[in-house]
């Protein structure tokens, strides 16, 4: 994932003011040679969306992937902002008559936000400080006369600024001492020189709020802790962060303070004497009561930015394993609801995904009615063709799951266990209402359970990402750099897999490259006016959807049986003219040349390069020829636990296969069978050293763990997967 605030298509007008240095200076900041970048910035400009530029532009842009173009698109858009904010500052200052040449050309070089505003410190428009309070009463000589450090007898000197507003020489020298404070915090030699101790040796330290020991106890790591700022990962970071926003913990970040005042006082002492003492006096004020706090406030800001973008990148890279997951495909499902009190909500969905029929059993306390509730899940197997039966893993989620593996099947029935975090958000959903108006939340809830195991991406995607629970700190994040990333996420795995035309939902078209809620509910209702599309051009039948939409989506959507079966691959119909050709070349038909692997091998790739068709988009023509209406997730996969189902069924030393439910960057939560997932830590992930968990587990993955240790009280258990 990006590092970078991510961004919708943007329309480029400042590229009009900045015609060439957008691209240069992307260049120098990725470190992505220029042309690349240029293609780049000029397909997002006319439109084209991150995964059509990916995979149908890969001549253009040097085959840079799907990351690197949607950093290319987020800095274009901090640079934009840079420029926005650059010819506002200008504005001002001319407008205030101080815009001198030196100070444009200042301005106009700055290459960070930071440093343009620190530029614009002492002429931005100000409210009332005790800096400014000072001056009105006339004590800007006298602030001049003691900062040059010349004069030595400074008390008579001060006395000359006596009035009715100065009562006496020591207010005259505080507000000289004011004057010089502001000026020092405002100087960029002084804020560059602190950002320095900050950015080498800050400590962000926290502790608890007196009084608050009881309520705070889940922060109880975080009552006296303190390391360098540069050292706290995101998880630690955020945990302290949501500790201070809820009252329970007091958070600070700041250098060595005596360091700090040296430093400062070498740049501004520069004799010795009273006017010296005086300035000394205001470096150390200004440090203390403006600049330490502003550049902590700074940060604050950017560790929390980055610890945000490190929690989003994780989330994001859950979401993407999550929606990838493999499915069961068309085949008719038996979704389950558990409960206990009240019972475990049944539905029989047909291989479409469509509610045929639901009921309710009760085979758990308390009233326990084990054999009717097998009698009518056998039933229901029977009447209903059922292939598999998909049961959610929460409340009940086991015990279910022990019932129906008990159950003699007349004929083999595959077992599933889904994650069915957010099922209860959709179930209450406006979607879910359009699409089971009549049915309760329970049934919709059971539904949602159910489709999860036919396809994940096609039912996840109904759901708030941030629902799904494979995230961590996901509510204290930038709200809207988490839901840019998300919806970033969602649109690349929609993409990558390809859509059914005709069977997919308006909210999976919607992310479909080009579309966009407005041509999805219009293919909807185009496709329940028309019957299913026979071809891809078809679909510019569609309202709304003209040439720019076409090129865009036509490459992701797939067509079944369709007449020409490229309908059915991701080879985008700008190229089935050349894949006619070839197969025309070799004396075949299009279907042969599909079928036949030896009459593929025939091909010489290189006789069919020309223009803006390289060997990326060739070899990508023939991997999908290889490969027509391949589902790339691979097939789903049953799973059963061990013999535990609580804390106390566990004990040291015991290996159990598990289930990997979320990752972070410290550690994979894994589910053994328990309420409480386990937690395998980083460091115990494998026999090598790990930074990144991605690299060593994923999402749903099956695993074999041993049991470290169990904390009763917290119910919390330590996992590992060395030599295991």
């Amino acid at each position: 994932m990006s590092n970078i605030e991510i961004c919708p298509p943007l329309q480029y007008h400042l590229t009009q003011l900045y015609p060439m240095s957008y691209a240069s200076r992307i260049s120098q900041i990725l470190s992505i040679p220029f042309r690349r970048v240029e293609a780049t910035v000029e397909l997002l400009e006319s439109g084209a969306t991150i995964p059509f530029i990916a995979r149908y532009r890969k001549e253009a842009t040097g085959e840079l992937d799907e990351v690197q173009i949607a950093d290319i698109q987020d800095v274009l858009k901090k640079l934009m902002e840079l420029d926005k904010r650059r010819e506002v500052i200008l504005q001002s200052i001319e407008e205030q008559g101080k815009l001198t040449p030196e100070l444009r050309k200042s301005i106009e070089s700055a290459a960070t936000m930071t440093e343009l505003e620190d530029l614009y410190l002492p002429y931005r428009p100000k409210r009332k400080t005790r800096a400014t309070m000072a001056i009105e009463k006339g004590l800007e000589p006298l602030a001049q006369r003691l900062f040059a450090q010349r004069d030595k007898a400074i008390e008579t000197i001060a006395a000359q600024y006596i009035t009715d507003q100065v009562p006496n020489v020591d207010e005259a020298l505080q507000g000289a001492r004011d004057i010089m404070a502001e000026w020092i915090a405002e100087d960029k030699k002084a804020r560059d020189k602190i950002r320095r101790h900050f950015d080498k040796g800050a400590i962000i330290a926290s502790k608890l709020v007196k009084g608050k020991e009881e309520a705070a106890k889940k922060y109880q790591d975080y009552f006296e802790w303190s390391e360098k700022l540069s050292n706290c990962p995101s998880h630690r970071l955020l945990a302290m962060r949501r500790g201070e926003e809820e009252g329970f913990l007091r958070v600070g970040i700041a250098p060595d303070e005596e360091m700090s005042i040296k430093d400062l006082d070498a740049l501004y002492v520069t004799t010795f004497g009273e006017a010296a003492d005086q300035v000394r006096q205001a470096v150390k004020d200004s440090y203390k009561r403006l600049l330490q706090p502003g550049i902590e406030t700074e940060f604050r800001n950017v560790s929390k930015e980055k610890a945000d973008l490190e929690a989003i990148r994780v989330f994001a890279e859950n979401l993407r394993q999550l929606l990838l997951s493999a499915p069961l495909g068309e085949k008719s499902v038996l979704g389950i609801d558990p409960g206990f009190r009240t019972g475990c909500k049944v539905v029989c969905l047909d291989a479409n995904g469509n509610l045929l029929h639901n009921t309710a059993i009760y085979p758990h306390e308390p009233q326990r009615q084990v054999f009717e509730s097998q009698s009518i899940i056998e039933g229901l197997v029977d009447k209903y063709g059922i292939d598999a039966i998909s049961v959610g893993n929460g409340t009940a989620g086991r015990e279910t799951m022990d019932f129906l593996h008990k159950i003699k099947f007349a004929r083999p029935i595959e077992i599933f266990q889904v994650n069915e975090a957010g099922a209860s958000i959709y179930s209450a959903s406006e979607v879910a209402r359009e699409e089971f108006p009549s049915q309760d939340l329970t049934v919709r809830g059971a539904v949602s359970i159910g489709r999860r195991l036919m396809d994940p991406l096609a039912e996840l995607v109904k759901i708030d990402p941030k629902s799904i629970g494979v995230g961590q700190y996901q509510h204290d994040v930038n709200q809207t750099l988490l839901k840019a990333s998300l919806d970033r996420t969602v649109e690349s795995c929609v993409n990558a897999v390809g859509i059914n035309l005709n069977t997919a939902s308006k909210h999976l078209l919607t992310y479909v490259s080009g579309l966009g809620p407005v041509l999805a509910q219009n293919i909807v209702q185009y496709r329940a006016e028309n019957g299913a599309f026979k071809s891809r051009t078809e679909i510019k039948k569609v309202a709304r959807l003209g040439d720019k939409a076409f090129e865009q989506c036509a490459g992701f959507l797939r067509i079944r049986e369709a007449k020409n079966p490229l309908d059915n691959t991701a080879v985008h119909p700008e190229r089935y003219a050349l894949v006619q050709k070839m197969a025309d070349d070799l004396g075949c038909s299009l279907q042969d040349l599909i079928k036949d692997r030896a009459q593929r091998q025939r091909i010489n790739l290189k006789q069919y390069v020309q223009g803006d068709v390289g060997l990326p988009t060739l070899q990508d023509i023939l991997k999908e020829l290889e490969k027509p209406g391949l589902d790339p997730r691979g097939a789903a996969k049953s799973f059963e636990f061990a013999n535990v189902h609580t804390l106390d069924d566990l004990q040291v030393g015991m290996v159990l296969p598990g289930i990997v439910t979320n990752i972070t960057n410290f550690g994979a939560f894994i589910d053994i069978g328990i309420k409480d997932s386990g937690l395998v830590h980083v460091s115990q992930l494998s026999n090598k050293f790990v930074t990144n968990p991605l690299e060593v587990v994923h999402l749903q993955q099956q695993v074999m763990v041993r049991v470290l240790e169990i904390d009763y009280a917290r119910k919390r258990v330590a996992l590992t997967m060395k030599d295991v």
